[in-house]
Order: C-alpha cells, then structure tokens, then sequence
C-alpha cells in the first residue's frame, strides 16, 4: 500500500508564508513527478506547481514568483513553499506523485493523492 500524507497547511494573514509538505510511503520502487493541486470551495482542482524526478519545475501563473516546489527524493517527499500569500490562494492543497510500486515487477506508474491540507488566508 502507498499513501500520501500532506502537513503544513493553515490560517495566515496575507503576506504572510506557510510551507506545505508531503511524504510518500509505503512500498514504494520509485517516485516520478509530484505536484501539488488545489481546490477552492464551487471550484475545480487546479495545478499549483509540478516537479519532475529530474528537478524541472512549472507553476501556475498565479503562484509564479511567490511559490516554490521542492523535493528531496531520499525522502520520498515534496514541499511547496508559499510566499505573499493571497486570500484567493485560500483552498484545500493536495499532494500528487506518480509512483511505481515495489515487488510489482511491473514498472507501472500509478498516480496517487494525498487527503488533502486546508490553507486559509486573511484579509
């Protein structure tokens, strides 16, 4: 079994930071691409920002220049650091990986999700 388990979300002021973080475990062979999404209340999910196995990154738009993906992949974990905080980036966050399972033989990559963390900020 594999599973995702997300921390770091919160109530913050805007302007103000929160560090998301996000550890696969399990029987896991190999991590590939993680990312994180988010989902505001009467809306749909949406990419936040990606991270390949080779460290190449991309962000939505609106997080550009304030949001920062990273990983360390002896952990099996991502994080996302979060600057300038908005009140629009209020939504629950959610980790993804793609993840090829130990003793499968297989090499399959199935696509995984974590619970999800609450991230709210004032105004």
């Amino acid at each position: 079994q594999v599973q995702l388990v997300e921390s770091g979300g919160g109530l913050v002021q805007a302007g103000g930071s929160l560090r998301l973080s996000c550890v696969a475990s399990g029987r896991i062979f190999s991590v590939n691409a993680m990312g994180w999404y988010r989902q505001a209340p009467g809306k749909q999910r949406e990419l936040v920002a990606h991270i390949t196995s080779g460290h190449s990154t991309n962000y939505a738009d609106s997080v550009k220049g304030r949001f920062t993906i990273s990983r360390d992949s002896a952990q099996n974990t991502v994080y996302l650091q979060m600057n300038s905080l908005k009140p629009e980036d209020t939504a629950k966050y959610y980790c993804n990986a793609d993840i090829v399972r130990a003793g499968s033989g297989t090499g399959i990559v199935y696509n995984y999700w974590g619970q999800g963390t609450q991230v709210t900020v004032s105004s």
